[in-house]
């Protein structure tokens, strides 16, 4: 089952370990199944060291949580997993332990807009509040900071993203820590400034305006 989302996740998880957004056995990866099985997730199971994933050790589970497919047993954030596809119709969901990110969630509520590439997660940055890992209580605030959002950070715990696939969600994922980076820096000087709505608005303008982010021929 799922063939392609499984060689996918494994892939995911191996770049996310590169890339130091997720250590060991901490963090977890899914993408949805397509067409016909839509209702069939593959998800990175527990336990196993994300940096040395192979596709043959991906779990596929239904989105009640029922194990489908695979030797082994789903990752302990199933249920969180399965929330963020059922509330917002995801296609992929990526949750790290990022260093800056994580370190960041343990001061902040909120992570302001202050860099206009932010815009792409869609706007400020919620800190869901702390809840013991796996817990039904993670998943139900985790899913109220993803609220019109693509990503949030997890108070004392890490990160979360999501997309229309794996490859949207994992450079979300990256987006989040760089601009978390950026923030870190910005405090180390002084008090980071973040866009008002107006900005953000007339950055959202110019990018529909200018076709910001796609290629196009030279005129």
């Amino acid at each position: 089952m799922l063939e392609r989302e499984r060689e996918r996740v494994a892939a995911a998880a191996r770049r996310l370990a590169a890339a130091g957004l997720v250590a060991g056995t901490a963090g977890n990866v899914s993408e949805r199944g397509r067409d016909s099985e839509r209702d069939l997730i593959a998800i990175t199971p527990t336990g196993a060291t994300l940096g040395k994933l192979e596709p043959g050790q991906v779990a596929v589970v239904d989105r009640d949580g029922h194990q489908r497919d695979g030797d082994l047993a789903p990752t302990s954030e199933t249920e969180l997993h399965l929330g963020v596809y059922r509330r917002y119709d995801a296609g992929a969901v990526v949750h790290t332990h990022p260093p800056i990110g994580t370190a960041l969630s343990c001061v902040l509520e909120e992570l302001p807009v202050i860099h206009y590439q932010m815009l792409l997660l869609g706007g400020p940055i919620r800190v869901a509040p702390y809840a013991t890992f796996g817990s039904p209580e993670l998943a139900a605030v985790t899913l109220d900071a993803l609220q019109d959002r693509a990503g949030a950070l997890m108070a004392n715990h890490g990160a979360i993203t999501h997309g229309g696939d794996l490859d949207a969600a994992v450079e979300q994922s990256l987006l989040l820590e760089w601009a978390c980076e950026v923030y870190w820096r910005a405090a180390a000087i002084g008090t980071p400034s973040a866009l008002d709505q107006d900005q953000r608005e007339a950055v959202v303008s110019a990018a529909l305006a200018q076709g910001y982010g796609t290629t196009r021929s030279a005129e």
